[in-house]
């Protein structure tokens, strides 16, 4: 079930009031049975290899919290091997088996292993992260195993973060389904209208940018250096706006039921550093990739090849857990090398930075940071977002050709002779598949994001426009909510990127 969907616009007031008009006792096997239903929407019988991965782990808590020594680390890797097998056969096993086969080509071996026809679970690398950090956590003796089968159940399947997180821990999930939430307006209120600014990122930006974004990158080799770069812009906003436009309608519907999850952005483009960016970056993510895979690897307190070992390993891994691919594991790799590069450059940086005494022009140094740190992860960007290695390093390699002809036989003529901005296909040449004032409502729209988020330091716009006057902020919610209808009516219904994940 779409959260841009009418089904979701009965479905999500409907569980909602249900919720607080039954018995405290009830509401969580209730919110369980919604879950469901909510995940059936895509693919029912799906719902079964869920709950099998729900069973062991729930077994598998138990048993570690009662065992000890190596009994207990057997039960741990037991949770770990089953629930990654799971996702395994899903996800990789044709990818692996596909490589294997072009190696054993080459080689001349004889390898037979056909190719599963199977449909990749809605969000299964999403609750399989959940599910692990419980079994991790327990493990460590940081949270208790739950012997409630069907609140642990809950805790997997809770509908507003079953398919694209946040990634939840159990610490700070598990307790909620036990605590009695009576309705608080206030809390509504602020739910309900970060649902709407979710909503307006997905629909009004991301889906407008995702039709240009798709325009350039379905056949990229028909374009020269302008398009591709601008498509390239176009998806970092397009992923930003829809990944977290969807954690602001998950973090929104379950605030007004009282629930609190965690955070999953921090305005990412303003951040100075690819260090940085990773902090506030899909921050569930980046924050279970450090305390599970980086720091028992080590972490920083080893040497620094080790270190450099670890960095690498992590980004390669979280590259491969987006998705199947070598695009997405060459996308993690390179972001892995940016750091590396971060670290072996940053006596350069600074010594650079002294002698060009930028120190005095602060704000200079910072737009510089921002704007290199942007520049290196729109380039990453385009391994998340291409089809194919080929497309991929097609764009790279041509994402700055074509300048000097564009600028002599196209820019120029076309200021001189004008065109009709508002009708026009092509804007001076720029052919992106959509009338020019689409274009540029998109951009305006970003611009006009990123600059409210600059101004109050928030990700959150709801809140945002909260602490305007009465009059201001109500003209707001119409604008907003006129425009999501209207784009919702007029333009077809695009999934959200994560649900591939």
């Amino acid at each position: 079930m779409l959260f841009n969907s009418l089904q979701f616009f009965v479905f999500f007031p409907l569980v909602t009031l249900l919720y607080f008009l039954l018995p405290h006792k009830l509401r969580g096997f209730m919110l369980l049975l919604a879950s469901c239903l909510f995940y059936m929407a895509f693919i029912p019988k799906y719902i079964f290899i869920l709950f099998i991965t729900i069973a062991i782990d729930y077994v598998a808590g138990i048993y570690i919290e009662k065992s000890s020594g190596k009994r207990k680390r057997v039960w741990l890797w037991t949770s770990i091997i089953s629930t990654c097998l799971v996702l395994f056969i899903f996800k990789y096993f044709n990818f692996f088996g596909t490589n294997f086969d072009a190696i054993a080509r080459i080689l001349h071996w004889n390898y037979s292993i056909g190719v599963l026809k199977l449909i990749l679970p809605i969000g299964l690398s999403f609750h399989t992260f959940q599910s692990l950090s419980y079994v991790i956590e327990v493990y460590r003796g940081q949270q208790k195993a739950e012997h409630n089968f069907w609140i642990y159940s809950l805790y997997v399947m809770f509908y507003p973060q079953l398919v694209a997180g946040p990634i939840e821990r159990p610490q700070n999930l598990l307790h909620q389904f036990y605590e009695r939430h009576n309705f608080d307006y206030t809390n509504a209120v602020s739910g309900l209208r970060r649902m709407l600014f979710g909503l307006f990122k997905k629909v009004v930006i991301a889906d407008n940018a995702a039709v240009m974004v798709n325009f350039v990158y379905s056949d990229p080799h028909n374009f020269g250096g302008i398009p591709l770069l601008i498509a390239t812009v176009l998806f970092a906003f397009q992923i930003y706006c829809d990944f977290s436009g969807y954690s602001d309608i998950a973090i929104g519907s379950a605030q007004v039921m009282g629930f609190r999850l965690r955070e999953n952005f921090d305005r990412p483009y303003f951040s100075k550093s690819i260090s940085e960016f990773w902090k506030r970056w899909h921050m569930s993510l980046s924050s279970w990739f450090k305390d599970y895979v980086y720091i028992p690897l080590g972490g920083s307190r080893v040497l620094p090849a080790r270190h450099f070992f670890n960095l690498f390993l992590t980004f390669t891994l979280s590259g491969l857990w987006h998705g199947a691919n070598w695009t997405y594991v060459i996308w993690g790799a390179l972001n892995g090398f940016y750091l590396m590069g971060s670290l072996l450059t940053a006596r350069i940086r600074q010594t650079l930075s002294v002698s060009l005494k930028l120190e005095r022009f602060l704000r200079l140094q910072t737009g510089i940071q921002r704007l290199s740190t942007f520049s290196l992860i729109c380039f990453s960007w385009i391994f998340f977002r291409a089809d194919s290695l080929a497309d991929a390093f097609y764009i790279a390699t041509h994402l700055f050709t074509g300048f000097g002809s564009y600028v002599k036989n196209i820019l120029i003529p076309g200021i001189f002779n004008g065109l009709d901005f508002l009708t026009a296909k092509t804007f001076l040449g720029i052919d992106l598949g959509v009338p020019f004032r689409t274009f540029a409502f998109t951009v305006l729209m970003i611009i006009l994001m990123e600059l409210i988020q600059r101004a109050s330091r928030r990700d959150n716009l709801g809140e945002i426009a909260s602490t305007q006057p009465l009059w201001l902020r109500w003209s707001i919610y119409y604008l907003v909510a006129g425009s999501i209808i209207f784009f919702l009516n007029s333009m077809p219904s695009i999934n959200f990127i994560f649900f591939q994940f």
